[in-house]
């Protein structure tokens, strides 16, 4: 197949300027796939960029991801992005640092019920919120009560409502388990029991009985016992949508060793049993996407020296490996490279109200493209992370497919074999 873009190159000024030239690229053999878009995303910028950025972040997304668009989540930047006054901080934040179109969700947090409606005429893409703590002081959980209130407010709008689905009740809560090795795997998950899954889960399909024209969605949803509630719901019609996450479909409680905290994620990998449950709720469409939930911190927090998994933040450090990820465990399970788009590009699409413009190779659609060799393969090393705080969980797995190069609306913004990114300037759009 070839290809004929322009590229976009910098000016002396830094500004990106089109080449007079065209370009033809000879895809050969390669494959050409619409961009992905990564839905669940922690670029934590303003307030934390120590921690990940836009401009470091995007580039993860490109270079070894292939993800052309991403949604950031609204909880773990300063000021988290709960109000039209916090978005627009965001906004300013992200402009010019963006190498892939960057959308964002809006959080909800008790008493902000009066700021929804306009930040869905501003256009937002959906909102998103906490059943329990979620550790950022200034984006607390909301109650029952509280979830009345905003789901009232938000049931006739053209919205998504964005569940991190864990609940506390008298018969399950988190556990601290001070008693148990705090460098074993194993402690940790004991800590985050899968009822805290069921139990929201459970709340969330009740609440939906009475708000039924608002669409609400499950993120990085880990528990296979939670499937049966998700069935039921879907099969009583509730607007009901689930992600899961590379992590949870690649990677197995069983084989974590001991003293290793850059496999510390909330919710929690699980058993071996666990993913197969997923892997086919995945093929069958009970789960609707997959999502990278890239959430990164400086190392100091890791604990690395100690070893320590229950005091170390949590998260899985995987923009960069979405689309090799999915290929390398997928071609195990005989899954085709267009299962994988559909649930990492146009589902994504679809999830993010990006449907009519991405998603797909077709008339009409944003021309954003990943050239893409899926024989290709290399082990995952400190050089292939181009996000901030250079760990991983993938760190020494092998994998299979690597990126060419990525058209972003029609121009060449990363061509590896022009030395990545050199040369070139951000183009992305803010969604």
């Amino acid at each position: 197949m070839i290809l004929v873009v322009p590229y976009v190159q910098e000016n002396h000024d830094s500004t990106p300027v089109k080449s007079g030239d065209l370009h033809f690229i000879d895809a050969g053999d390669k494959v050409v796939l619409p961009g992905l878009v990564d839905a669940h995303v922690h670029l934590e910028e303003p307030g934390k960029q120590d921690w990940e950025g836009f401009w470091t972040g995007t580039q993860a997304a490109a270079a070894t991801g292939g993800i052309t668009a991403l949604i950031d989540m609204p909880d773990d930047s300063s000021p988290p992005t709960t109000t039209p006054r916090n978005l627009d901080i965001k906004c300013r934040s992200a402009r010019g640092q963006c190498w892939v179109d960057v959308g964002f969700w809006r959080g909800v947090i008790p008493q902000n019920q009066a700021d929804l409606k306009p930040l869905v005429a501003a256009g937002v893409k959906g909102f998103k919120c906490f059943l329990i703590e979620s550790g950022v002081e200034e984006f607390p959980s909301v109650s029952e009560h509280d979830l009345h209130v905003h789901m009232k407010e938000l049931q006739d709008q053209s919205t998504v409502l964005l569940f991190h689905a864990e609940l506390e009740n008298d018969s399950c809560s988190v556990q601290n388990h001070e008693e148990h090795d705090p460098t074993a795997y194993q402690t940790f998950l004991s800590s985050c029991p899968e009822e805290l899954e069921v139990n929201a889960i459970s709340l969330i399909t009740v609440l939906q009985e009475k708000y039924n024209s608002l669409h609400c969605h499950i993120v990085h949803l880990f528990a296979s016992t939670a499937l049966p509630i998700i069935r039921a719901a879907r099969s009583r019609g509730l607007n009901l949508t689930e992600e899961t996450c590379f992590h949870y479909l690649c990677l197995s409680a069983d084989d974590i060793p001991y003293g290793q905290p850059k496999f510390k994620c909330c919710l929690p990998i699980c058993s071996e049993s666990n993913r197969d449950a997923l892997w086919d709720a995945l093929i069958d469409g009970t789960i609707d996407c997959v999502v990278s939930d890239h959430s990164s911190c400086v190392v100091e927090l890791r604990k690395f020296e100690e070893g320590d998994i229950m005091t170390a933040w949590g998260g899985i450090n995987s923009l960069g490996f979405d689309l090799s990820l999915l290929w390398t465990e997928g071609q195990k399970r005989g899954i085709s490279l267009s299962q994988i788009i559909c649930w990492t590009s146009e589902e994504t699409a679809k999830h993010t109200r990006l449907s009519s413009s991405k998603g797909r190779l077709s008339v009409g659609y944003d021309d954003d493209l990943v050239i893409w060799d899926p024989e290709a393969e290399f082990k995952v090393s400190k050089e292939h992370f181009d996000f901030k705080n250079k760990f991983s969980a993938y760190e020494g797995m092998v994998l299979n497919g690597v990126v060419q190069q990525i058209v972003l609306h029609g121009h060449v913004t990363y061509d590896r074999t022009q030395n990545g990114f050199d040369g070139f300037t951000p183009i992305g759009k803010l969604l």
